[in-house]
């Protein structure tokens, strides 16, 4: 543990590579906080009657509310920890802070939209407000902390957005909300722009390459882990029939194929990317959205999971099928995307499987769940088998980012 000023941004040749076990420790929260995340949708997909229409939509827009506060929280958190060094002492105290907060809105996710609503807001003002507030303090080099106090005002101004709405009904709520997060965002994307404080370039931003390369794999393996968990949990917890034990096993096998369609090289070498990239920043920011939409379609991925072992033979319906098969289909287009930042291409089975998950569709709703399922596992597979062929008897691809 180090307490003197944390003067310097983190080169990349300098300070540990790898995630420290407090950070470690903090992705752990977000495994239970995704449960939370899914068991929301499964209530209002099933349990709630089996929303369909706009209610399904509405329901889903919520619950994608939530999930991309939490994500806020996790990505300032690995950005921070990226910059400077994580073993110093008001760096850990930044990382317990987030890691206390995103337990706390997990623990209030169910009731976000009701009278959990304040906890949930406060959670995250709390570590979105403490992080900035902090670095002001800790760091010395006015160039340094004029960034960190733009955020701190910034993230100030939509608190008051997110602790207001936490007041009022719910629609005032995801209306003040989505607002905040919009705003966050978009400063974000431009540097945080202030009157009379100016702005950043992201190009400029020094962060170490390897370090956040690696928080963003660990991430996505933490959504890949929940949906072995919920997959688990769901078949325990219901008695078994030959439909449930199948859908067990396609749900365990698709979990198989993202993992390795993830990791077939551009997974594997993400952190020499970044690390060759002229601007590593700017395709550290890019690689932040694109995983953002790889776990959402994780996320999505294992609530089918849980909707298809639970009624493995029941009727289908959009919404169902909006899970169990639009979510490996976002996931490829990610994954796509990915593969782009990393290579400089996109391969056509990426386009061929999102199409061949999506097309079907119109098919599908007078089918079984089950069904839709094993087409969603096979077409991963024919995915999976595409890049291992493309990559058979070759050397090792290397990095060639176009950033």
């Amino acid at each position: 543990m180090r307490t003197a000023e944390p003067t310097a941004l983190r080169s990349s040749g300098g300070g540990p590579d790898r995630a420290t076990f407090l950070e470690l420790f903090f992705d752990l929260v977000y495994v239970f906080a995704l449960t939370r995340i899914s068991a929301r949708a499964f209530e209002d997909l099933v349990l709630e009657g089996g929303q369909t229409g706009w209610s399904a939509v509405t329901g889903g827009g919520k619950t994608l509310l939530l999930l991309l506060a939490l994500w806020a929280v996790w990505q300032g958190t690995a950005w921070t920890t990226s910059r400077y060094d994580p073993h110093h002492l008001w760096l850990q105290v930044i990382v317990i802070t987030a890691l206390i907060s995103a337990m706390v809105m997990g623990v209030a996710i169910p009731r976000a939209f009701s009278h959990g609503g304040l906890v949930f807001a406060a959670a995250y003002v709390v570590a979105q407000v403490s992080r900035p507030a902090i670095l002001v303090l800790v760091l010395h080099k006015q160039q340094y902390r004029r960034l960190k106090l733009r955020m701190l005002i910034t993230f100030c101004a939509t608190g008051v957005l997110w602790l207001t709405g936490a007041l009022l009904p719910v629609n005032a709520r995801v209306v003040l909300w989505s607002a905040a997060l919009l705003l966050e965002y978009l400063a974000a994307r431009f540097g945080w722009p202030l009157p009379g404080l100016g702005r950043s370039t992201v190009s400029r931003w020094d962060i170490h390459g390897e370090h956040l390369a690696e928080r963003y794999q660990q991430i996505f393996l933490v959504a890949l882990g929940e949906t072995i968990l919920l997959a688990g949990l769901s078949f325990t917890r219901s008695p078994t029939s030959p439909g449930m034990v199948t859908a067990f096993a396609v749900a365990l096998a698709t979990s198989v194929l993202l993992w390795r369609i993830y990791v077939q090289r551009a997974g594997q070498i993400l952190g020499e990317a970044v690390t060759r990239a002229a601007h590593p920043a700017t395709i550290g920011r890019s690689a932040a959205d694109t995983h953002l939409v790889m776990v959402i379609g994780v996320v999505a991925t294992a609530i089918g999971y849980e909707l298809v072992i639970e009624h493995p033979a029941g009727h289908n319906e959009l919404p169902w099928l909006a899970v169990v098969l639009g979510g490996p289909a976002l996931f490829l287009a990610g994954r796509a995307r990915f593969e782009y930042e990393v290579f400089g291409r996109v391969s056509p089975s990426r386009l061929v499987g999102i199409a061949a998950l999506l097309l079907p569709v119109p098919l599908l709703v007078r089918l079984a769940p089950l069904v839709a399922a094993i087409l969603a596992a096979v077409v991963l597979a024919a995915v999976a088998v595409a890049d291992a062929r493309r990559a058979w008897g070759r050397p090792p691809e290397e990095a060639a980012t176009p950033f």
